[in-house]
């Protein structure tokens, strides 16, 4: 093949993409069935046969579900669109230029969209031949960071010419990480016109099953609390939030937890969710909404949601941090 005839190839990139769990396209029933579907379809977050589990989700969870849930999340939608895709975005906006004129920050969702496929070929095709995949879990569990990784390892088994591949790993007890937190916490409390009797940390909850078949998330999220709470210099309450299904799942339960305080004379609470990298449906909502409505229903005087560290400078001095520890030998140190 002649030179003037050879196809174009851009130059040589580095790419990084920022990936997070994923949201509908509109606080509407008909997206949020779609959203769930894909979702509740994917067999690291739903770990029953799929013979036995479809018929229930299309013949009963999506008929029910989709509505209570567009209801929660019509709640939290701001006018630039989803809490979540709008903070994850702001990430990536905020870590533009941190590594270099070579370096291309994106972001993407597991589900819904962006999709990590159609952003790792945007990538590609704007010269990245090495991508860090960084998905924005804390703590370790198959259900979030390896099914992230799993779509992004699908996409690029569909590619010819491939870029090469790192991974960003948990970051749970990284001191970065647990820094950022405290300045978040501390900045936070310092703003409320009352001292709290205790502070939760609230995690996302998982099936019990998952710690005995392996998966070290339920020992991170203790060890972040533990870390968190002697930077802080008080001890954290842990607890585990979003139940769903009959499975037993991790405990004690955040719900339960908030509605048990005031009997116990602790009628001053704020919660914090050191799992979840931004804000979204799970902490605005679940959180700080009904999470508020049952501790102040049960004898509570005074509730705050601590809000995530999003794309404060704290967050995003930490994400350079991180990010630049796995870039090191692509990216010469600043």
């Amino acid at each position: 093949m002649m030179p003037d005839e050879h196809p174009s190839i851009a130059a040589s990139n580095i790419g990084v993409l920022l990936v997070n769990l994923g949201t509908p396209d509109a606080p509407e029933l008909a997206a949020v069935r779609r959203y769930l579907k894909e979702f509740l379809s994917d067999p690291r977050v739903v770990e029953i046969p799929q013979l036995v589990w479809q018929p229930i989700l299309r013949g009963l969870i999506l008929t029910t579900r989709p509505k209570k849930s567009a209801h929660a999340y019509a709640q939290v939608w701001s006018a630039d669109g989803s809490p979540l895709a709008v903070l994850t975005r702001a990430q990536s906006e905020a870590l533009q230029g941190a590594f270099g004129a070579q370096v291309m920050v994106d972001w993407a969702m597991r589900y819904g969209s962006p999709t990590i496929a159609d952003r790792l070929e945007r990538l590609k095709a704007a010269g990245c031949e090495r991508i860090l995949i960084a998905p924005l879990y804390p703590q370790y569990c198959a259900a979030t960071t390896a099914t992230a990784n799993d779509h992004a390892f699908g996409a690029l088994a569909r590619m010819r010419w491939q870029p090469a591949i790192r991974t960003l790993p948990p970051y749970h007890d990284n001191p970065a990480y647990i820094a950022a937190l405290k300045a978040s916490v501390e900045t936070s409390l310092a703003a409320l016109d009352f001292a709290p009797d205790i502070i939760i940390a609230s995690f996302h909850g998982m099936p019990e099953r998952t710690l005995h078949l392996g998966d070290p998330y339920h020992c991170q999220c203790q060890k972040t609390a533990r870390l968190l709470g002697d930077a802080l210099g008080r001890p954290l309450e842990v607890t585990f939030q979003s139940r769903f299904g009959r499975a037993k799942w991790l405990e004690p339960a955040t719900d339960a937890t908030l509605a048990a305080l005031p009997g116990k004379d602790m009628k001053k609470v704020a919660i914090v969710a050191p799992g979840f990298s931004v804000d979204c449906l799970e902490t605005l909502e679940e959180l700080a909404i009904r999470g508020r409505e049952t501790f102040m229903a049960a004898g509570g005087t005074h509730f705050a949601y601590l809000p995530c560290l999003n794309a404060s400078p704290e967050s995003v001095t930490m994400l350079r941090h991180l990010l630049a520890r796995e870039l090191a030998g692509w990216v010469a140190p600043a």
